[in-house]
């Protein structure tokens, strides 16, 4: 589907005085349609969901922050942009206003918090007397703190204990504030350790990469949370047609499982599969730091609300079953 364009020069806005252009292409405004859902930051989960909802219908658009991306994005059918939130073009807000869906999946950056919410007034201007009626915010379980390995549900007081935890929790807060005061009820999605095709541990292992400082955080903890991308969806589509009853969800699995566990396992679906492959060991437990570990982050989180009242049938309830999907998709691991 094609929409009308302009060529011109993007103005950004910049802390303080100064101001700098960027010439870019911009769509004047999105295809007439009842269902428009504009996706601030189109990264992992975002595609997944983007591609599931053109293919009902929808028009979709969103941000990027490269030109390669852009590029892929734009040949999958979505209207891209790209956008650098620190200095928010104010023609792409300007377009927010004709999208009655609203998807930020932008996370928050150390010394700065949520890149968006510092133009909140930029945004909630644009958004006044427009078709927006659904705004979802993803979140992270880290919000939680730790709790001990209890078992937590979404009315468990929250306690973040590192910065970016806590600054998850304020972007919480900024955009649920914007969507009540704009008239409707915002979406909190607490996710787990998101995980799927091309970003799992049999690619890590497949792909001989290092481990990320996510990854390397959760290497000693006895419970980790995660979801498949697929079940993190499914959860988003349960909610864009009927508003739920409650605005904070946790979207889990029903398996916190300890990371070794699920890379052993990754480990002998790869071996299974292609015999031979020359796969790095796994790292060895230290058992003294085992022994001695403060549980930081420790905690079973539920997912009872998710699946009560949005009716959410996981598709992967466990991380051998989203692994399995994962690896009978790969046909070849080079």
């Amino acid at each position: 589907m094609e929409v009308g364009q302009i060529r011109g020069s993007a103005v950004y806005l910049h802390r303080g005085h100064h101001r700098r252009s960027l010439s870019v292409s911009l769509s004047i405004a999105p295809p007439k349609s009842e269902k428009r859902i504009f996706m601030l930051g189109m990264g992992f989960v975002g595609q997944t969901l983007a591609r599931k909802l053109h293919n009902q219908g929808w028009v979709v658009s969103g941000t990027c922050t490269n030109h390669v991306k852009k590029k892929q994005l734009e040949d999958m059918g979505f209207h891209v942009h790209l956008f650098d939130a620190n200095y928010p073009d104010l023609n792409v807000l300007q377009l927010l206003k004709n999208y009655t869906h609203f998807l930020v999946s932008v996370p928050p950056m150390l010394g700065i918090g949520d890149p968006m919410l510092q133009h909140e007034e930029l945004i909630r201007s644009s958004l006044v007397n427009g078709d927006m009626q659904w705004l979802c915010y993803l979140s992270s379980t880290s919000v939680y703190g730790d709790c001990g390995g209890e078992l937590v549900d979404e009315d468990y007081p929250t306690n973040p204990e590192n910065e970016l935890a806590k600054l998850r929790l304020a972007s919480e807060e900024g955009w649920s504030n914007l969507a009540h005061c704009l008239g409707f009820s915002p979406l909190i999605f607490r996710l787990g350790g998101i995980y799927g095709p091309r970003r799992s541990a049999i690619d890590t292992l497949i792909k001989q990469k290092p481990l990320s400082e996510g990854q390397k955080r959760r290497t000693h903890r006895k419970y980790t949370s995660r979801v498949h991308v697929e079940d993190i969806c499914q959860a988003l589509m349960a909610t864009i047609d009927k508003p739920p009853p409650r605005e904070v969800y946790n979207i889990v699995d029903d398996d916190p499982a300890p990371r070794e566990e699920v890379f052993e396992n990754a480990r002998k679906l790869v071996e299974k599969k292609w015999p031979g492959l020359n796969l790095q060991p796994l790292e060895q437990k230290d058992r003294s730091i085992v022994e001695t570990r403060n549980l930081k982050g420790e905690k079973r989180v539920s997912n009872a609300r998710m699946k009560n009242e949005l009716g959410v049938q996981l598709l992967h309830p466990d991380y051998r079953s989203g692994l399995q999907s994962i690896i009978d998709q790969i046909e070849s691991p080079f």
